[in-house]
């Protein structure tokens, strides 16, 4: 008998807990704050202030609360769009630079015509924005559909050619020629700036734009006969085929939701708080947004509660940087050790742990 033989294995449950599936992302959240605290106190910081700064202060005053929910709204667009590609087995990998294209395609028009006035232009700026993304994706979906390339790959590679470009627009034709050589951008018009919601803070209308989308993608998801085929496709993908649903089709609009989400985002981030197209516009939501959708537990209505907590880590985070002298190294082991932790806490959900001895007595019942 091998050693492997002697080893316990993962057998898939008939049905997954709903009790358990609820337990999870909390579990997982609970878990990735005490491994992190440890880490804390090995590098000799205190773990109490530490954990003041990223779970409390964030909620401490309105000031600090609004740029919660500042965070929140680029989170919540890119991981609504990624959670519907998700759901049927397409991988977008790539949200990081559709974000970056979108922030492009808005700033074209402040940048191209600065002197242009009216309400019309922040609106269009959100419009352009999220048709850059969904032309971004639409690379990978093509390449998937007519090559059979793994979209994961592709998304992941376009999202370095898309900052590639942002540098050389902001280093040569959009650069500003009044900003003491530092690459970025002109200032945006008034009128280019996606209107506040609350005076004296920066919180915009794109967090209602989010919130807004959240509920067209739970209906999309729950109610419509496409999302319904795209959810066959990902968990029956041969069912899906026998019924008649084009694999393809499902590839195509997975990765253009995706696109057009994540073009959103970016279009909002240049037209909200930044007011001007950056290089520091890559910022990893796209990255970010991934955990966030599958701590949500790919339901619209979990990302919405997830993309919350994630804010509040990157809010929480930087005055962990301010006050517990934490590096933002540290912040980014935080979120990946969060995803980590609920990727297994998912897995214990849907699989148990058998010992060969069940196994063979299992066989040997008569």
């Amino acid at each position: 008998m091998s050693l492997f033989a002697s080893l316990p294995h993962l057998v898939r449950r008939q049905r997954a807990s709903l009790a358990a599936t609820l337990i999870a992302p909390p579990a997982a959240l609970a878990v990735a704050i005490v491994l992190n605290l440890i880490l804390y106190m090995i590098m000799g910081r205190d773990p109490l202030a530490v954990l003041h700064a990223m779970v409390l202060e964030p909620f401490l005053s309105w000031a600090s609360f609004s740029e919660v929910l500042l965070k929140t709204g680029p989170l919540l667009l890119i991981a609504q769009g990624l959670a519907i590609g998700f759901r049927a087995k397409v991988f977008n990998i790539g949200a990081e630079g559709q974000f970056i294209l979108g922030a492009i395609f808005a700033s074209a028009i402040p940048v191209w015509f600065p002197q242009a006035t009216g309400g019309w232009i922040w609106p269009v700026m959100l419009l352009l924005g999220a048709i850059g993304g969904a032309l971004w994706a639409s690379i990978t979906a093509f390449w998937r559909v007519r090559l059979n390339a793994n979209e994961i790959l592709v998304s992941l590679m376009l999202s370095l050619v898309a900052a590639q470009f942002l540098y050389y627009l902001l280093l040569g034709p959009w650069k500003d020629p009044a900003g003491f050589n530092f690459p970025q951008s002109v200032m945006f018009q008034y009128d280019a700036m996606v209107p506040t919601l609350i005076a004296g803070t920066r919180l915009n209308v794109s967090i209602l734009i989010a919130l807004a989308l959240s509920i067209v993608a739970w209906v999309f998801m729950e109610k419509s006969f496409m999302g319904y085929k795209l959810q066959v496709g990902g968990l029956a993908p041969r069912a899906a085929g026998y019924a008649g649903f084009k694999e393809s089709r499902a590839i195509w609009l997975s990765l253009l939701i995706g696109g057009f989400a994540a073009g959103l985002a970016g279009a909002a981030e240049v037209a909200g708080p930044l007011g001007q197209l950056q290089r520091s516009i890559s910022t990893g939501y796209g990255y970010a947004a991934i955990i966030v959708a599958y701590l949500g537990a790919l339901h619209p209505i979990g990302i919405i509660i997830s993309s919350v907590v994630m804010a509040v880590i990157y809010i929480g985070g930087d005055n962990a940087m301010v006050s517990a002298n934490l590096p933002i190294a540290a912040v980014r082991v935080f979120q990946g050790s969060l995803l980590l932790a609920y990727l297994i806490a998912v897995a214990f959900v849907r699989y148990r742990l058998e010992w060969p001895a069940q196994t063979s007595a299992k066989g040997s019942t008569p």
